[in-house]
């Protein structure tokens, strides 16, 4: 039974990676969008974190999760075809890539975790029944890369600190590699490693050589990261003087940028107990209360808490930053035993369930969905004469997937501008047509909104003075809800759902206007 079951959820967790929901712009800007272009050749958007003086994003650990496959896909692309790797084969190629990295790679260190083979059935069964796990965790987030580092670390710490006779060289090596990769990834990293380090304070004090070489290979591997992004960040040909006089160490200007209350207030601030009562909840679900009332006191426990405590210092916290915690969690909590309590139990199955599909639905479908196939539409079918496109109340579109068209196509990013300067934007940016003349195709305007922006329902089908430009769908998708579109304050609950969610969808528009 535990196998079917399991084997059921692989599967759901391969439907939900190969679904386009799009969770965050970090998803993409902070990750394909920016080896792409290396790789590739695609003309990309680089954003502020990669072109600032001090830039706060390392390239290192991108090179090694998405540039690696890149280069392989593009030699097997060479191999049997003519051409540079159309994007969407690539953004696919990743999705799944994170399905296998996620699958192999998480479930197996959370069954060399947990001991107890009892124990060690439910927490895979925990873990692999989370919407968390099927979304967030197959998509091409930092964070994602940061939960395999984080438990791939304890995995090695635990093998370590248990084998009391040897000095497990090849371990620490890969543990001294491992944590670093960890801290470039995301400057959050040692919040969360930190408690589990101090368990092999002992292991080093009996067998020192295991110790100078985790320093070794740490020390190895931040000169390779420093070197990397010394070399990515320099304009023309690197240089030994700039490696040892302009070295770019892209963490220590993380850490500096995000020291400053007024850096993180640019980017929204929140009150100190938001990981604790908001974006916890919104990741557990049925289980965030037994994380209080009935959990195990372990490494894994102790590891989440502290990142958790330390994490809430600063006053910028979103959901993702918490997402190594979840395997943790979910590996050390009890859950209402099924023999003892046999209603209790039913109720929280079915709350844990009705929990997960329905945020799994959202997130892993619906969520932004209709971005990435709007994307790759444009940059497949469009017709040739398209010079812009207007995306309004949408997240960032990925320009990589656009297939080299950005260099011709000006892509604007309109966000959520109030209506009238949005008109204003697109009517600026539009070619106008005389009187008796039919438009003609080049210089062509887009503008990609969704299906909830009712402000548009006068431009498709609306005449007079009033209406300051016509629009012409060409192109729709369903798949598509923009949460940020919420405003109860203004139209209340009912009328808002029934426009976000009642009109779910994406457009795409040609835009004309008269002269």
């Amino acid at each position: 039974m535990w196998r079917r079951v399991y084997l059921f959820l692989l599967l759901v967790r391969l439907y939900f990676a190969l679904s386009p929901s799009y969770l965050h712009p970090d998803e993409n800007f902070q990750g394909p969008e920016v080896i792409a272009g290396r790789v590739f050749g695609y003309p990309v958007h680089l954003t502020w974190e990669f072109t600032v003086e001090h830039p706060i994003r390392s390239s290192f650990p991108l090179w090694i999760c998405y540039g690696i496959p890149m280069f392989t896909l593009r030699v097997i692309w060479d191999g049997f075809a003519q051409g540079i790797v159309p994007p969407h084969v690539v953004y696919w190629t990743l999705r799944f890539l994170m399905f296998t990295l996620s699958m192999v790679l998480e479930d197996w260190a959370l069954f060399e975790l947990v001991r107890s083979p009892l124990q060690r059935e439910v927490a895979r069964m925990l873990v692999a029944s989370s919407y968390v796990t099927w979304t967030l965790q197959t998509h091409t987030f930092s964070n994602s890369l940061e939960t395999l580092a984080l438990i791939w670390c304890m995995v090695l710490i635990q093998g370590i600190e248990r084998d009391k006779k040897h000095s497990s060289l090849p371990a620490s090596a890969v543990l001294g590699f491992l944590s670093v990769v960890g801290v470039f990834n995301r400057i959050t990293f040692p919040a969360y490693l930190v408690v589990p380090a101090l368990q092999l304070l002992s292991h080093f004090q009996r067998k020192p050589l295991s110790l100078i070489v985790l320093i070794l290979s740490a020390a190895l591997t931040a000169m390779a990261a420093i070197a990397f992004d010394t070399s990515f960040y320099t304009k023309g040909e690197l240089t030994l003087s700039d490696l040892f006089l302009r070295p770019v160490i892209t963490p220590l200007n993380n850490l500096l940028y995000n020291s400053s209350a007024s850096n993180l207030a640019k980017h929204g601030l929140h009150p100190y107990y938001q990981h604790l009562l908001a974006n916890l909840p919104q990741l557990l679900g049925p289980t965030y209360p037994l994380i209080f009332l009935s959990f195990r006191k372990n490494l894994r426990t102790a590891a989440a808490v502290t990142g958790i405590t330390l994490l809430s210092v600063f006053p910028h916290q979103e959901a993702r930053f918490l997402l190594p915690t979840i395997p943790l969690l979910l590996t050390s909590i009890r859950l209402p035993d099924p023999v003892a309590n046999k209603r209790l139990w039913r109720a929280w199955l079915a709350a844990w369930i009705a929990f997960n599909a329905a945020m799994g639905v959202l997130m892993g479908v619906y969520h932004q969905g209709g971005v990435v196939p709007a994307q790759m539409w444009i940059a497949r079918n469009a017709e040739p004469g398209l010079a812009r496109v207007y995306w309004w109340k949408t997240y960032s579109p990925p320009v990589w997937l656009l297939n080299g068209r950005n260099a011709v196509v000006d892509t604007v990013d309109l966000m959520g501008m109030p209506p009238a300067d949005m008109v204003a934007r697109v009517v600026d940016g539009t070619a106008c047509t005389p009187p008796n003349q039919r438009a003609d195709n080049f210089n062509t305007t887009f503008l990609v909104a969704p299906h909830s922006a009712t402000f548009l329902d006068d431009s498709h089908g609306g005449t007079g003075d009033d209406v300051p430009f016509q629009l012409e769908q060409v192109w729709s998708y369903g798949k598509h809800v923009n949460l940020d579109d919420m405003d109860f304050g203004d139209d209340g609950v009912g009328p808002t759902l029934a426009r976000v969610v009642g009109r779910r969808g994406i457009d795409v528009w040609k835009v004309q206007r008269q002269c």
